[in-house]
């Protein structure tokens, strides 16, 4: 199971500081895991947009492109945080 940390204002607006995921085989790169997440809707569709977030790799700043798996701890960040 991948590991997702929320941080800062994400928090406040999701409900959620961290949750544990199994990713679907479909959910190959940063952008697909984002848009995998805004399809929850509410606040989740209007928080996490590619431009409205920084996301991590374990630890390290990953690209919208980034692969990732379920062995891995991903970190969302507002943008302007970062």
């Amino acid at each position: 199971m991948a590991k997702i940390l929320y941080f800062s204002t994400l928090v406040d607006k999701l409900g959620h500081s961290s949750e544990e995921v199994t990713l679907l085989a479909s959910v190959t790169d940063v952008g697909a895991l984002l848009g995998r997440l805004r399809a929850r809707g509410g606040n989740w569709e209007t928080t996490l947009g590619e431009k409205a977030v920084h996301v991590t790799l374990n630890r390290q700043f990953a690209e919208i492109g980034a692969a990732v798996d379920n062995k891995m701890e991903i970190a969302i960040i507002p943008a302007r945080a970062r």
